[in-house]
């Protein structure tokens, strides 16, 4: 199998429709898609089973547990994660990260919408700033590169301290060989009213 996609999902019926819809439409078809429900008490595993090929529990009440049920789950040869109330840009997405994988490199960068800011340019970040933008959400990852960094459980603050940037962090630590697909193939749906990060700076103010 290719790839596959993980979904750590909390409660999130009222949305996480759009996020499977935008894999499910997708033209590539050889993949996985693993949705870990974490402390679910809405209808979010019914919605899940309607799309999912696994889907999994965890109790966690922060995004690593899930996160790394779904690698220890997963039998893509790549792997990418989406958060529940994001989703896909087109059809075409899993279609351009395959033509853009080569066997020289280990994790592909690529772009993203950033709502209500504009383009997150993937070369930008990490060609011109030399930057890697933190989140998961925005790379593909060879399976047998990063099964050995697991993911920790770490409660979000408002400082910006996160089991999701904690583990790409530690990944990059380990070097891997980059490849970058500058164009927008992902939509971050930042502060989605209830979202974690919409939660975070009003208890803790700007982050920036």
């Amino acid at each position: 199998m290719r790839f596959s996609v993980i979904i750590p999902a909390h409660n999130s019926e009222s949305y996480i429709r759009r996020c499977l819809n935008s894999i499910r439409c997708q033209s590539f078809t050889d993949y996985e898609l693993i949705v870990v429900c974490d402390a679910c008490t809405d209808g979010t595993e019914a919605v899940a089973r309607e799309y999912a090929d696994k889907v999994l529990f965890t109790n966690a009440g922060n995004d690593g547990p899930p996160r790394q049920a779904g690698v220890d789950a997963a039998e893509g040869d790549w792997i990418l994660f989406l958060d529940d109330d994001d989703w896909w840009m087109d059809t075409e997405v899993l279609r351009k990260i395959d033509a853009a994988i080569t066997n020289d490199i280990d994790v592909l960068l690529f772009g993203f919408i950033f709502k209500g800011v504009g383009y997150g340019s993937a070369n930008r970040f990490y060609n011109e700033k030399r930057v890697i933008w933190p989140a998961v959400w925005n790379k593909c990852y060879r399976r047998d590169f990063i099964l050995d960094v697991r993911f920790r459980s770490i409660v979000p603050t408002p400082d910006g301290k996160a089991a999701d940037i904690d583990w790409t962090q530690r990944v990059f630590a380990d070097h891997p060989r980059i490849g970058v697909l500058d164009e927008p193939l992902y939509f971050y749906n930042y502060m989605r009213p209830g979202s974690q990060t919409a939660t975070l700076v009003k208890v803790g103010g700007d982050t920036d």
